[in-house]
């Protein structure tokens, strides 16, 4: 009888893919305007086992609502300070941090108004496909009215939102917390890209 090796399906992903991803706030120069904020977390697999090596990509509008992305009609008025877009890498605990500014609220392309939100995406061993989802900010989840929150069932939109931390990190920052459980008990909301 011959024994195969062990393999993990990738992808695997370069130091350099993911380094200096992690700060949305300084760009050519500049530091972004509006609340500057922390979004920690962890991705776990089912059983709240940490995942490593996961990539959590990030893309949201500045503090008023404008993204910096050609398709916005307001592009121009972008803050520049503010990239849109970041990259964190899993940890051994399935940890990722990002420093970013709340996002302001826009009006969708059917007219209808958006409120406060990261766009997410999950990249990681043994993931067929990338994973897609929305962090959403408010007080009070059951008073958010957005259209693709609208999409999910009631029972679980909650899992949509970030979560407050009581303190503040070294910065003086407001921290969130916002845990992507890949499948199982509280399984995250993921969206068909």
């Amino acid at each position: 009888m011959i024994t195969s090796p062990f393999g993990t399906i990738g992808p695997y992903f370069p130091y350099d893919f993911v380094n200096g991803c992690e700060d949305l706030t300084q760009c050519d120069g500049h530091s972004a305007r509006g609340e500057h904020i922390l979004i920690r977390g962890r991705v776990l697999e089912e059983g709240h086992r940490p995942t490593r090596n996961s990539i959590v990509e990030i893309w949201q509008p500045d503090a008023n609502g404008i993204f910096r992305h050609p398709l916005d009609p307001r592009c121009a008025q972008a803050d520049p300070g503010f990239s849109g877009w970041g990259r964190s890498r899993t940890d051994a605990h399935g940890n990722y941090h990002f420093r970013t500014v709340l996002p302001g609220s826009y009006t969708g392309e059917d007219g209808s108004p958006r409120c406060p939100h990261i766009n997410v995406m999950i990249l990681g061993i043994g993931l067929t496909h990338r994973l897609v989802t929305t962090i959403f900010f408010a007080d009070q989840a059951n008073a958010v009215d957005d259209p693709v929150l609208n999409c999910v069932p009631e029972g679980v939109r909650a899992r949509l939102f970030a979560e407050r931390t009581p303190s503040l990190d070294a910065d003086g920052l407001a921290a969130y917390r916002f845990d992507l459980i890949l499948r199982g008990e509280n399984e995250t909301p993921f969206f068909l890209d």
